[in-house]
């Protein structure tokens, strides 16, 4: 198939990304043109400049909008890109050298209107962005359903990583104004209308994520609160595992409680917990070969099962016992479209 190729990737106040990304994209082996638009998000920091110094080097469209949050932002771009398949990019990705080559080989063997990629940890990466990657990506916390099992079923494409058809994106109405959680929202929408999803396994990306513990809990925990949301939009897409995080939590309190009531008599639970941080402990350190990055797999694992599970339980029960819509209960989570 002859694909064009446009890359849509929305910005807000982060030119030292974007001049990462493009430096990266500057190396690409995919020999066919593709283009570059670029969506400022009503930035007040733009990526003015970065953009001049690179648009001799990259077919590059550079546009500027109000702020409506990423969602509406790629919506945005792909209305105004020549190409007839989108790769969505965020702007905090670096691109490894065939990453395009990869999509195209992957999409000539077995087409699909919409696909994912994963992500990993770049050599340059801080030890904490290591860790969060760990706890993001591991089999062993978030099942693999971000690209890490090596078989997928009906995978949920995530928008740091993402392409989709010229087509499907007009079928669908692209991404709706939630944030986080358009991509699992708009892969559901997708399979609704018949089209079928898949994992590129090879194309993945660098992704930098949260470069603090803080804003990785803040962001943990809204992933939790839309995820009842979803399920309440899209009946018969919720699953049992969602709630493993919240059930986790729970569990690791309890055992703690349970020690100190049992004055000791009672520590299997406990030592249950105490031999899965171990074996996370000794899993990141194979897979990162860091002690320091090791250790801090276990605080990030233990932020995202909080993050995540304290904001599912709070969003369970406001969702289903509450007469307000979402957008009346959680303004912070929806973005106003154009």
């Amino acid at each position: 198939m002859n694909f064009s190729f446009s890359l849509i990737i929305p910005v807000f106040n982060r030119p030292d990304e974007i001049r990462e990304l493009l430096e990266s994209l500057l190396h690409q082996s995919y020999d066919e043109p593709y283009e570059i638009v670029i969506v400022e998000d009503g930035s007040v920091t733009t990526s003015k400049m970065v953009i001049e110094d690179y648009k001799e080097k990259l077919n590059i469209t550079y546009l500027f909008k109000k702020n409506t949050g990423p969602g509406d932002s790629r919506n945005y771009g792909m209305h105004r890109a020549s190409g007839n398949y989108f790769i969505i990019l965020d702007s905090d990705c670096i691109i490894p050298v065939n990453y395009l080559e990869r999509v195209a080989q992957s999409l000539n063997t077995k087409y699909v209107d919409c696909f994912g990629g994963p992500d990993a940890a770049h050599d340059t990466f801080s030890k904490v962005q290591k860790a969060i990657n760990y706890a993001m990506t591991s089999i062993f916390t978030t099942g693999g359903i971000r690209g890490s099992k090596k078989t997928v079923d009906k995978f949920q494409p995530r928008s740091f990583n993402m392409g989709i058809s010229k087509k499907a994106f007009q079928d669908s109405g692209g991404f709706g104004n939630i944030h986080p959680g358009e991509d699992p929202d708009l892969s559901m929408r997708l399979w609704e209308k018949g089209y079928e999803t898949k994992l590129i396994r090879e194309a993945f990306v660098y992704h930098k994520r949260r470069i603090s513990f803080n804003k990785f809990f803040l962001q943990v925990k809204k992933f939790g609160m839309v995820r009842p949301i979803l399920n309440n939009w899209h009946p018969g897409s919720s699953r049992l595992f969602y709630w493993f995080p919240s059930l986790f939590c729970i569990g690791l309190i309890f055992s703690i409680i349970l020690l100190f009531i049992g004055w000791g008599r009672y520590p299997w639970l406990f030592i249950l917990y105490a031999a899965y941080f171990a074996f996370i402990f000794l899993d990141a350190l194979i897979k990162n070969k860091n002690l320091a990055v090791a250790l801090l797999a276990i605080i990030a694992v233990m932020i995202q099962f909080f993050g995540y599970g304290y904001g599912f339980l709070k969003s369970v029960i406001l969702v289903n016992f509450s007469k307000s819509k979402p957008q009346v209960i959680f303004p912070e989570l929806f973005f106003k479209q154009n």
